[in-house]
């Protein structure tokens, strides 16, 4: 069978088994020069199967792979690499430890006359790239001192200024403000001009309209459906990756929130005057019990460092955290943790989940402590909370001894939530508990926020979903640039209202030492 001329990269009957799973079953599936393909599909839908097979991280079992045409098979991610297929992955896949210019140009640093490297001209060229990524940074810096968002971007300059053709972003966006959003399409446009196609994976709707030209759906390891998306609607899109009719998925709505909750009595929890000299400053809330409260905020504003300074996880240079009346001792994780805070990451790589580790015991590892006696950990009780949060938190593994890293990003999300629940918390912060994941994980993770809030647990909600923060939270309060600029309680929890107090304190200059 011959190639279309302009096929980049295709794979025709794909199969690729894992213990207990058909991740993929017969996927076809091509890309083509200078086209934005959108991949889509709820979590456990083979995405990211499918994505590490085109870039030599897995083997098919069954099926081929073509590029440009002929017949090949990528035994490693830089033989992939080589040849010309560059990937940035949802999860920043850097060297936190090296500089930004190192990690922009490792393996390929320019050299001096004498082989060593030319760390002046490598320097120079990192700004003048992270200039064009409107990145305005010390290239010198470890790229662990920037934020997510700034880390991302520097992953797309190093992938795309790679000699690629094609580009694979896995949800490229997820930690990422507006404007290089904006930067981000730019790019796009400017490959997709050179002839360079880009696979584009995100659960971002809006972002799939503005810039892919073809969509493939797949559910369940099958490929349900390709075609140009201008001619699939929305509502049929999401119908396509849910398998439910469109009229089902209309009626349904946009979130699975299911309004304001019954919060009664005093703060469960009290955060007052929280200071960090250049990070925080002077922010203050409080959150009762059945309360959902959202932190709103722009990338920077403060909202991941506010949640890490209530979890202990963040030295304070002053303020005070009580939960129940009780004052827990700040800058101290195992305090937090034993006074009933618990956090659930924004980074769950880096910050959350052990890959290596199966599911039980990184569902048991906070837990541990709580199921031992003199020493003793009771595998009993361990299989019993297991047990539990699996059939609970609904998430979908060939058993608790499959390896954690070896599931999808919205799995990953509830075996992370359901360690912290195994923990009986009675606050329970989230950081951005549904980046990254499907529409259907979604869905299940904010009727789970609403059914902890209905328990009588008091919930705070870091979101960047505008729409997921204004559903999703009974009172919102809005920070920038570490300092608490306003609060939305009752009917002025809006979309508007939130972005015109966000538009307001950005004109106003803040005074902070």
């Amino acid at each position: 069978m011959t190639a279309p001329p302009d096929e980049v990269l295709a794979v025709r009957g794909l199969t690729k088994r894992f213990p207990g799973v058909l991740a993929l079953d017969g996927v076809t599936f091509a890309l083509r020069a200078g086209e934005t393909h959108a991949l889509v599909g709820e979590n456990g839908a083979g995405k990211s199967t499918l994505i590490k097979i085109l870039t030599g991280v897995y083997r098919p079992d069954e099926g081929e792979l073509r590029h440009r045409g002929a017949r090949t098979a990528f035994a490693t991610p830089l033989a992939a690499q080589d040849a010309g297929i560059s990937t940035i992955y949802q999860e920043v896949n850097l060297v936190p430890l090296m500089s930004v210019a190192r990690n922009l140009f490792l393996g390929r640093e320019p050299r001096t006359r004498l082989g060593l490297i030319d760390f002046t001209r490598m320097h120079r060229e990192a700004e003048r790239t992270m200039r064009e990524y409107g990145v305005h940074v010390d290239v010198r810096r470890p790229l662990r001192e920037l934020g997510v968002g700034a880390q991302q971007m520097v992953a797309l300059a190093r992938a795309v200024s790679v000699e690629a053709n094609v580009v694979v972003m896995d949800e490229p966006t997820s930690s990422l403000e507006p404007r290089e959003v904006e930067t981000l399409f730019g790019v796009i446009r400017r490959l997709r001009a050179q002839g360079i196609a880009v696979l584009y994976v995100s659960h971002r709707m809006d972002e799939l309209y503005a810039i892919c030209d073809t969509v493939t759906v797949l559910r369940d390891g099958r490929l349900v459906h390709t075609g140009p998306l201008a001619e699939t609607g929305r509502l049929k899109l999401v119908s396509l990756m849910l398998g439910r009719e469109t009229s089902e998925v209309s009626a349904e709505g946009v979130t699975k929130f299911a309004g304001t909750h019954d919060a009664s009595g005093g703060p469960v929890l009290r955060a007052e005057h929280l200071t960090r000299q250049r990070v925080l400053h002077d922010v203050s809330l409080d959150i009762r019990p059945g309360e959902v409260v959202g932190l709103g905020g722009l990338l920077g504003s403060g909202r991941t460092e506010t949640a890490k300074a209530i979890a202990g996880a963040l030295a304070l240079g002053s303020g005070r955290v009580t939960v129940a009346g009780t004052p827990v001792r700040t800058g101290s994780t195992p305090a937090a943790i034993r006074a009933g805070i618990s956090l659930l990451p924004e980074d769950r790589k880096s910050e959350g989940i052990v890959p290596g580790l199966s599911v039980r015991e990184n569902i048991a590892l906070a837990a541990l402590p709580r199921m031992s006696r003199f020493g003793l950990v009771s595998e009993a009780r361990i299989d019993a909370v297991v047990d539990t949060f699996m059939k609970r938190l609904r998430i979908k593994a060939a058993g608790p001894h499959q390896k954690v890293g070896e599931l999808s990003g919205g799995n990953q999300q509830k075996v992370l939530l359901a360690r912290w629940l195994a923990m009986h918390p009675k606050v329970l912060l989230l950081d951005e508990p549904t980046r990254g994941i499907d529409v259907g994980a979604k869905a299940e993770v904010q009727k789970l926020i609403d059914e902890l809030a209905e328990d009588g647990l008091g919930v705070l909600l870091i979101s960047s979903d505008v729409e997921e923060l204004v559903e999703g939270s009974d009172r919102v309060v809005v920070l920038r640039d570490g300092a608490v600029v306003g609060e939305l309680t009752g009917d002025d929890v809006t979309e508007d209202r939130l972005m015109q107090t966000i538009a307001a304190a950005a004109e106003e200059v803040p005074q902070h030492d």
